[in-house]
């Protein structure tokens, strides 16, 4: 084994389109909305999300940009736990339901 061999054993490259598999759960932020939908970017792939109700924290918000009072929860900027629901391998797109929120991003 080379110097250069040992040195990069266990090294691997992340993909910016990675894949997810029916059922598999993840934690991620959610990034935006796109038509109305709740949306998590992983690279370049993009899970659309079915949406939790925190009535009972409060943290209704109704509007369609998350920003007034319309009719879903508003998870823009949230950590959230969510699973798999269907994944498209050659479009990188898929849908996902939102298993609770775990917290807010500090940016």
């Amino acid at each position: 084994m080379s110097h250069l061999d040992a040195f990069t054993k266990g090294w691997s490259f992340r993909t910016s389109t990675p894949d997810f598999e029916p059922g598999q759960e993840i934690t991620a932020f959610v990034t935006g909305h796109d038509d109305g939908t709740h949306v998590v970017r992983i690279g370049d792939t993009v899970l659309s999300l079915d949406d939790i109700d925190d009535a009972e924290n409060g943290d209704r918000d109704r509007s369609s940009d998350g920003n007034g009072t319309g009719g879903e929860t508003n998870l823009l900027d949230s950590q959230v736990r969510l699973r798999v629901e269907e994944f498209n391998t050659n479009d990188h797109i898929g849908r996902a339901t939102v298993l609770e929120r775990l917290g807010e991003s500090s940016f």
